[in-house]
């Protein structure tokens, strides 16, 4: 504001202060604490020419009090060390009441220690400049302040959220008031009224309330007072709100910042082409704010003086393509449209923005050209146009006239943007950070890069160079902060010894270069992995890198064992070394060297003996990979005090010895166990049931026995998706970037999996000598997406609830002892890619629904006899046929024995009848006479009906001739 000024000692004072001011000065520093001290100053008896202290000219009263923090103590002892302190604290005594003609009061930038705001400042009733702000004051804002109605400028900002205040009514008191920041006062309790508090303010032209927790924005106002405001920030609250209409009505706005303030609705429910004042719109970090930019953009030209100078609508949901009518506004020097979901290209019209500085359009879905008028912006420091979808080519037309270009950031997701740049090439620009990748910049290595004196960051990753790194290039190293030149072709031996600038990283990963290992000072990080460095490692790493967080030597040729010096990196956070030649023992290291690993890989290479005591005596070790090596030991005796393990990994290896319990009891934060390929003996501890987190679990090609615990089926990580319960686990805080990596047995094949892994949920017992049978409670499992249970004794039949694992993508359960049919609610597992149910005791017909028409390899079901049905050559009708005459079952056996029985009884019962009848003829004569007899009698009987009927049949013949 133009009515306030900074502070100075009065140099022209024609009177000495009053006495009565002077002594209320001097108790009101009694009860300061000064430990710089800045109030040094304050003696003898002309007050006026104290360091802070203005008076009056004419009367010598006190109107200025300015003890603002940041430049008290450099005008006091014109020391700037101290320009960055807060060097003042204690309580402010109201002896401040007896300077009656005060006008100007700032404590800004001090330290008071969670203090309250006294309430006798709203006495101070010539106040017209009131700044408490970044003092660390606590407490509630006193209401007493509304009684200062002088006041102009009032600002209480805070950064710590300790001040609060549940009414803002108090406001309406100060009617001259035109400056108003209480940003980071906490105001939640006054969110139902704050805007008409704020409303009755009617001279306020600049209204800051960053961070005030308010939640709520009024769609509409009874009435509109704020007609003469010129900022408005209402940044990063959580409103949850539509974007108000009424902020259409303040065209008198300059600045309107409302990034962060969740926000949502479409940009075209304010009319933005009433803002012809603006200079400054932020509506950023607003992720559920949607619609077409082209939109907003026409809006804004509407008026035909812009004043526009800043735009930024980063990380919304704006979509299309870039107008031409942005060029139309011609006094954009900043424009931020990153993280959105723009498409298209780079309208030509952009080389109208001469005064442009910055661009940053990264992070969208362009995929159109870049356009070369961009070379016409001449003020241009920032041009990030990373990750896109960019297509073309960029020559020396893009880059010209950007003669002050400082960042330049590009790169195409799908590779295909193309540099075509002589070699001979002299740019008119000296960047700073430059980065390039996914593109095509090579083959040769771009020497336009050799007369840029001030790189302190460069990549050039994945950019198609295959050629040697020339010498010149190395000579930037000392200047250099960030250096990535990974996934490229780049050959050659490496310089042994380079000095970086302190804290440099640098990557030269996936790459072909050749020789020793060098020892570059300086550097925080070094990753060389995947190129074809042999030797061992430097002996003296420890002491020559001993600022190194980070170091990959990961896939190369590197023998030897690993030297001891390693233990004086004591800031080593990530070691991986893994996919090599390395041999021998880990180092042993000694007591009171303080290890601050969070990851360390050593799997892949052929190291021996047992793993250290010192791997959990490091508190912050997080990720264990030590597997496909020669290591030995018991397993309950390896890793028994690491309570904050998530990832552990110990596979391939000669370890020995039972689960121990304690795996389960004391680490509850493991998220992936992998013993696979060991020796391990005994049972499945249901300790393990309390890894609540776990969500990979791998013990296959053991020795262990016994059942599979039921209280497997209580595991909450295969219950959600894995990422769910991840982030969950103790935060990372380690700076260094770790690919994490683990080999799993998925889908009938070892994959490697890196940044998949917090995405599967599996169990893998396969190949040991388990028995009993599967535990209905696996089926409980609802995230579980690959189980192998293969080559082991087990028993029972498949359940009949294994519909319900739905997520299940792979399923072995060959090589065991499972019988009864296939359930026919498998069919429902869609996702259901991997099936193996071979060499069992399965019987019925093989399901044909749903996803069984995608599961059509005989191999799936071969060595169950029993099996019929497609897709196996044994139709299930045949084989019952084949059954009933053969293969008699115990059905058929005792149908055959009926039938039998059946056909005796028939036989026994013929003999007896005919016996009891001709047995008596023969023994009794007169009945013997008397049956013949009958017998005689029947034989004439029937020869007289014959004779007869045969006369009557020849008469009617004749007859008929006749």
């Amino acid at each position: 504001m133009a009515a306030i000024e900074p502070n100075s000692a009065a140099k022209d004072n024609s009177f000495e202060c009053i006495e009565m001011e002077r002594k209320a000065l001097l108790k009101f520093k009694e009860n300061l604490n000064d430990p710089f001290h800045c109030l040094s100053s304050w003696v003898g008896s002309d007050c006026c020419k104290w360091v802070g202290v203005r008076c009056n000219k004419h009367a010598g009263n006190v109107i200025r009090l300015n003890l603002r923090g940041t430049d008290i103590c450099s005008k006091a002892t014109n020391n700037s060390a101290t320009h960055t302190k807060r060097p003042l604290s204690g309580e402010l005594n109201a002896s401040l009441l007896d300077l009656k003609h005060l006008n100007y009061l700032d404590l800004s930038h001090n330290d008071f220690e969670d203090v309250q705001v006294p309430s006798f400042l709203g006495s101070l009733g010539m106040l017209r400049y009131l700044n408490l702000s970044h003092s660390s004051f606590a407490g509630k804002v006193p209401s007493q302040l509304g009684n200062l109605s002088h006041l102009q400028y009032l600002s209480l900002s805070t950064p710590s959220s300790s001040l609060s205040a549940s009414d803002l009514s108090w406001l309406s008191g100060l009617t001259s008031l035109q400056y108003l920041d209480m940003s980071g006062v906490n105001l939640s309790r006054a969110s139902s009224s704050w805007l008409q508090s704020i409303n009755r303010v009617p001279s306020l032209s600049f209204l800051r309330l960053s961070d005030c927790e308010l939640s709520g924005l009024p769609q509409t106002l009874p009435f509109f007072n704020l007609t003469s405001l010129l900022v408005l920030d209402l940044s990063f609250n959580r409103v949850d709100s539509l974007i108000p209409g009424w902020l259409s009505n303040i065209s008198t706005l300059i600045e309107l910042d409302l990034r962060g303030a969740r926000l949502k609705g479409h940009i075209s429910d304010v009319s933005w082409g009433n803002f012809c004042k603006l200079h400054r719109l932020d509506l950023s970090s607003n992720p559920e704010v949607v619609g077409d930019v082209e939109g907003l953009v026409e809006a804004l030209t509407m008026c035909t003086n812009s004043t526009i100078e800043s735009l930024n609508f980063a990380f919304n949901e704006l979509t299309g393509n870039l107008p031409t009518s942005l060029g139309y506004l011609k006094n954009l020097r900043t424009i931020r449209l990153n993280g959105n979901k723009l498409s298209g290209s780079i309208p030509s019209s952009i080389g109208n923005l001469s005064y442009l500085k910055l661009l940053d359009l990264s992070e969208n879905i362009m995929n159109g050209t870049i356009a070369s008028n961009i070379g016409q912006l001449t003020e241009l420091l920032t041009l990030d146009l990373d990750g896109n979808f960019w297509e073309g080519t960029l020559t020396e037309n893009h880059f010209n006239n950007l003669t002050h270009l400082s960042e330049f950031y590009v790169s195409s997701k799908m590779g295909s943007l193309s540099f075509n740049i002589s070699q001979n090439w002299a740019p008119s620009f000296n960047v700073v950070y430059l980065k390039i990748h996914d593109c095509q910049l090579g083959p040769e290595f771009p020497s336009w890069l050799k007369p840029q004196s001030k790189l302190k960051t460069i990549v050039l990753k994945n950019t198609g160079i295959s050629d040697t790194v020339p010498t010149w290039f190395w000579d930037f190293s000392p200047q250099i902060l960030s250096m990535d030149l990974s996934y490229n072709q780049l050959k050659g031996s490496l310089p042994k010894s380079l000095h970086f600038g302190d804290l440099a990283q640098v990557n030269l990963g996936f790459n072909a270069f050749e020789g020793s290992i060098p020892v570059w000072s300086g550097v925080t990080y070094l990753s060389l992995s995947n190129n074809f460095l042999s030797g061992s490692i430097p002996s003296n790493i420890g002491q020559e890198m001993s600022q190194l967080e980070g170091l990959d030597l990961s896939g190369n040729f590197i023998s030897g064992s690993i030297p001891s010096s390693m233990s004086l990196l004591s800031d080593l956070t990530s070691l991986d070394l893994s996919n090599n030649r390395l041999s021998g023992k880990i180092p042993l290291y000694g007591e009171g060297h303080k290890l601050t690993l969070f990851t360390i890989d050593l799997s892949g290479n052929n190291l021996s003996g047992e793993i250290p005591a010192w791997m959990c005596t490091t508190p912050s070790l997080r990720i264990v990979q030590l597997s496909n090596n020669n290591l030995s030991g018991e397993i309950s005796s390896v890793l028994p005090n690491c309570p904050h393990l998530y990832t552990i990994d110990l596979g391939d290896n000669a370890f020995f010895g039972s689960i121990p319990k304690w795996l389960g009891n004391n680490r509850t934060w493991v998220n992936e166990l992998r013993l696979q390929g060991n020796a391990l003996t005994g049972k499945i501890p249901e300790s393990l049931c309390h890894l609540s987190y776990l969500h990979v679990l791998d013990l296959s090609h053991n020795n262990l026995s016994g059942h599979i615990p039921p209280c497997f089926g209580n595991m909450t990580g295969f219950k959600a998706p894995s990422d769910h319960y991840f982030g969950k686990t103790p935060s990372l805080d380690n700076p260094v970037v770790y690919s994490e990596h683990m080999d799993l047995y998925v889908k009938g094949r070892s994959m490697e999996y890196t940044s998949q892994m917090h995405v599967i949920n599996l169990i893998d017992l396969s190949s040991n000598h388990l028995s009993g049978e599967i535990p209905q409670s696996l089926t409980e499992l609802s995230y579980l997406v690959s189980l192998n249970l293969s080559w082991n004794q087990l028993t029972g039949g498949i359940s009949s609830n294994i519909g319900a694992l739905h997520q299940l993508e792979s399923l072995d359960l060959s090589n065991n002892h499972l019988s009864g049919p296939i359930p026919p609610n498998m069919a429902s597992l869609t996702f259901l890619g991997h099936l193996n149910l071979s060499y069992n005791n399965l019987s019925g017909e093989i399901p044909t629904t749903n996803q069984f028409h995608t599961l059509i390899d005989p191999s799936i079901y071969e060595g169950n006899p029993q099996l019929c049905g497609t897709p196996l050559s044994v139709k299930c009708s045949e084989h019952v046929n084949e059954t009933t005459t053969g293969n008699d079952t115990d059905e058929d056996q005792d149908s055959y024995h009926n039938k039998l029985w059946l056909c005796l009884s028939i036989g026994f019962g013929y003999i007896v009848g005919f016996c009891a009848v001709c047995g008596s003829l023969v023994l009794k004569k007169s009945w013997r006479h008397a049956y013949f007899q009958f017998v005689d009698s029947v034989k004439d009987w029937i020869l007289l009906v014959t004779v007869m009927n045969w006369v009557r049949i020849k008469r009617k013949l004749n007859l008929e001739k006749d």
